[in-house]
């Protein structure tokens, strides 16, 4: 039987718990194996975890590309109260540094994000989008928006409440869902009325090829050769733009520069004048990808203070359990 803990890599074994706190300390010395040692670390328990109760539509068209498709996940016993009012729907985006990525790594990681909030009583959506080269700056908003739009209209079949749409992002994926909402120079940018809450989790939220950027290659695939466009397609220039609800999550071991990216968003958002919900959660002994990873595995540490987000910003459009 899976063991639930609240405390971080609590779900491990002693062993997997020190060879994760090893890795986190020499992190970014090779962030693409230890990203896949994590991703191997927590698949066991993601996959011992009982999802018996959930259904999946996988692979639902939300545009034209064959990438641009997304994964539905709920409970078919919900009441019929509950299929009227509609459930609160939280909808994730990959990570990948723009240049890689599925919204199932292994058929465990990222599908273990879905799984867990729809044992919470969620709908919930894992989303593919475009990558660079081919799709560069702004496509990756675009597709969030594009996503958004296509739930707004068709996820209340799901149970799920068009109404009380998370946008949650990893990496890359945050920073869509952040440009998708604070990028003046998108095109057709959510609105805050379309969106009850913003999930920025070990989010990129400024574009920079400095030398120790591991993943310098993908922002100029996707940013563009030109850095001095770099600052005004930055979302942490944009942060007072948009008045949505918003959390930010940042791992002990990020990335470099990532956590220092998310402060400096965090804190331009709170002298921009917002008025909205705003928190900054930081996860010690987590690294950039078990952040995500540990979802469904036993451990409750970044889950529940996402539900309580959720729940704070309900208003009465809200069914959130």
């Amino acid at each position: 039987m899976k063991h639930t803990s609240s405390q971080p890599f609590g779900s491990l074994d002693p062993q997997a718990q020190a060879l994760l706190d090893h890795v986190g300390r020499i992190w970014t010395t090779d962030i693409n194996q230890h990203r896949d040692l994590v991703v191997r670390t927590f698949t066991p328990l993601v996959c011992a975890a009982d999802n018996s109760g959930i259904a999946v539509q996988p692979d639902t068209p939300y545009g034209a590309h064959e990438r641009q498709v997304l994964d539905v996940y709920s409970r078919p016993e919900w009441s019929a109260e509950d299929q009227l009012l509609g459930r609160d729907v939280l909808v994730f985006f990959h990570g990948g540094a723009f240049i890689r990525g599925n919204k199932s790594s292994n058929g465990a990681i990222y599908d273990n994000v879905s799984y867990w909030f729809a044992h919470q009583g969620c709908v919930a959506v894992n989303v593919e989008y475009r990558l660079a080269t081919e799709a560069p700056y702004p496509a990756g908003a675009e597709d969030v928006i594009a996503a958004v739009h296509w739930l707004r209209a068709h996820i209340a079949r799901f149970g799920g409440n068009p109404r009380r749409i998370f946008l949650m992002g990893h990496s890359a994926g945050g920073s869509h869902v952040a440009s998708a909402l604070f990028d003046p120079a998108v095109a057709g940018r959510l609105r805050d009325s379309e969106i009850a809450g913003a999930m920025l989790v070990s989010a990129r939220l400024r574009a920079d090829v400095l030398p120790d950027n591991p993943n310098a290659a993908g922002v100029r695939a996707y940013f563009g050769e030109d850095e001095t466009l770099y600052e005004q397609r930055s979302p942490s220039s944009h942060a007072g733009i948009s008045n949505v609800p918003m959390i930010i999550a940042v791992a002990q071991y990020e990335n470099t520069h990532l956590d220092r990216y998310s402060r400096e968003f965090y804190d331009n958002a709170l002298v921009s004048g917002r008025t909205a919900l705003t928190r900054f959660v930081y996860m010690a002994r987590h690294n950039h990808t078990s952040i995500v990873a540990h979802f469904n595995s036993g451990e409750e540490t970044l889950g529940p203070q996402l539900l309580q987000f959720m729940h704070d910003t309900a208003g009465p459009d809200s069914t959130h359990q």
